[in-house]
């Protein structure tokens, strides 16, 4: 039996970056909701709309994952 670690460590180097980086993003989106809302409309709605826009691409990723677990 034989171990590839080349390809064992890219699998752990890519679950590594993939994963810090979706807490990543949804921790932006989570403090832009949190954040005290201001008295300026727009400000509101642009720092919302970034926030909504943070979870859709870890939805994505999320989705994309189960697409691919699926898929093979």
């Amino acid at each position: 039996m034989s171990i590839d670690w080349h390809a064992l460590g890219t699998v752990l180097v890519v679950a590594l970056v993939s994963t810090v980086g979706l807490v990543g993003v949804f921790t932006l989106g989570v403090v832009g909701l949190s954040r005290p809302q201001g008295r300026g409309g727009a400000q509101t709605a642009a720092r919302s709309g970034a926030a909504y826009t943070c979870f859709a691409a870890c939805a994505a990723a999320v989705g994309y994952g189960i697409y691919l677990i699926v898929s093979k």
